[in-house]
C-alpha cells in the first residue's frame, strides 16, 4: 500500500505559518507568513522611521530575531508593536550561540538577524552566522536599508566612486600609526568608526600619517543633533584637542591621497604581504586589486611571486 508523507514532514512549512501584527503609522497591520530561512535585516542608525516597510514585516512575521543588544532591538519593537522573541548573538557568546541558530534554521524556523544600528555584518560576527547557514543549506536573504558607513560617505562632499571601509582603528598609538601608515596608500576615499573617547587621538594621528587632506567628522547621523564638521585633518585634530569629549556615534570620512601619487611597486608588495598575512592569494589578489586599481592580472603575478618568496622563507 502506498503511503503519503504528512504535511509536518516539512517543518514549519510556510502555509503553517499565521500573518502576525504590527503597527504602522498609528494602524494595525499584518505580516505575511514568511518562509524557513536567515534574513539580513538592516535597522536604523538613529531616526527610528528609517526602516522599511519589508524590514518591519520581516520581524514581525519571524520566529526569532537574533540581535547583539536586545534592550537596543527591543526600543524598536516596541515603537511597531512587535512581539517577536530575541535572542542575543554577539561577539562575546556568538561561538554557543550560532549553533543553536544554525539547528533551529535546519528544524524550518525564520530568523531575522540584526545589529544595534544599520546594516547586519558591518563590524559584527553576522558573518560567520551566514557561512555556517548557508554551509547547512539554509536560505539566506538580505533586506537592505540603513548605514552608517553610506550616510557619512554621501554626507561628507569627498569622493564616492572608490572608498575603503575600514572600521575602527587599533585602540593602541603605536598601532593605530602603523595602520594608518598602511592606508595612506590606498587611492581611495577612507571611512572609519570612532568613539567620542578617542576621536582627539585618532584624528591627531591620521593628521600627522596622512598630512593635509581634507576630511569629515560625522556624528549622531539621522538623530536630532545630527552634526557634520569639515575640513583638514590637522584643523579638526586641533578643534578636537581644544572640545569636550562628543557623545554619539561617530564616523571620520578622508580624502583620497593625490591621484598623482600612483601605487609603486614597493608599496604593491607592502599591501600583498600585508593582505596574504590574513586571506588565500586569490582573495589577496581581488582585496588588493580593488583598493589600488592596478590590474588583477599584474596584482596575482606579484601575489604568486611573493607567496612562492614567503613558501621558501626568502
Amino acid at each position: 500500500m502506498r503511503t503519503t508523507a504528512p504535511a509536518a514532514a516539512t517543518p514549519r512549512a510556510l502555509r503553517d505559518r499565521a500573518a502576525r501584527p504590527y503597527v504602522l503609522n498609528g494602524h494595525s497591520t499584518s505580516a505575511p507568513p514568511l518562509p524557513a530561512g536567515l534574513y539580513l535585516v538592516a535597522t536604523p542608525i538613529g531616526n527610528l522611521r528609517d526602516i522599511t516597510v519589508r524590514a518591519l514585516e520581516v520581524l514581525a512575521a519571524a520566529d526569532l530575531i537574533a540581535c547583539e543588544d536586545t534592550r537596543v532591538t527591543r526600543k524598536l519593537l516596541d515603537r511597531y508593536g512587535i512581539t517577536t522573541p530575541l535572542a542575543p548573538y554577539h561577539d562575546h557568546n556568538a561561538v554557543e550561540a550560532r549553533p543553536k541558530l544554525i539547528a533551529r534554521l535546519a528544524a524550518g524556523a525564520a530568523i531575522a538577524l540584526v545589529s544595534d544600528a544599520g546594516t547586519p555584518l558591518v563590524s559584527d560576527p553576522g558573518y560567520k552566522l551566514v557561512r555556517d547557514a548557508r554551509a547547512a543549506g539554509a536560505s539566506v536573504t538580505a533586506l537592505p536599508g540603513a548605514s552608517a558607513v553610506l550616510a557619512a560617505l554621501t554626507l561628507s562632499g569627498l569622493p564616492t566612486d572608490r572608498f575603503l571601509f575600514e572600521g575602527f582603528l587599533p585602540t593602541k598609538e603605536g598601532a593605530r600609526r602603523a595602520r594608518i601608515n598602511e592606508l595612506k596608500r590606498i587611492p581611495g576615499t577612507l571611512v572609519l568608526f570612532e568613539t567620542g573617547a578617542r576621536i582627539a587621538a585618532t584624528l591627531a594621528d591620521l593628521a600627522a600619517e596622512l598630512g593635509p587632506r581634507q576630511a569629515a567628522i560625522c556624528r549622531e547621523l539621522t538623530k536630532l543633533y545630527e552634526e557634520v564638521r569639515r575640513g583638514e585633518l590637522g584643523m579638526l585634530a586641533r578643534a578636537a584637542a581644544q572640545a569636550e569629549e562628543p557623545r554619539g556615534e561617530i564616523v571620520i570620512v578622508v580624502a583620497p591621497p593625490d591621484r598623482q601619487a600612483e601605487v609603486g611597486a614597493a608599496d604593491l608588495d607592502a599591501l600583498l604581504r600585508q593582505a596574504l598575512e590574513r586571506l588565500s592569494v586569490k582573495e589577496a589578489v581581488a582585496e588588493i586589486a580593488a583598493v589600488t586599481g592596478e590590474s588583477r592580472r599584474g596584482v596575482y603575478q606579484r601575489a604568486l611571486a611573493l607567496a612562492k618568496e614567503r613558501e621558501h622563507g626568502r
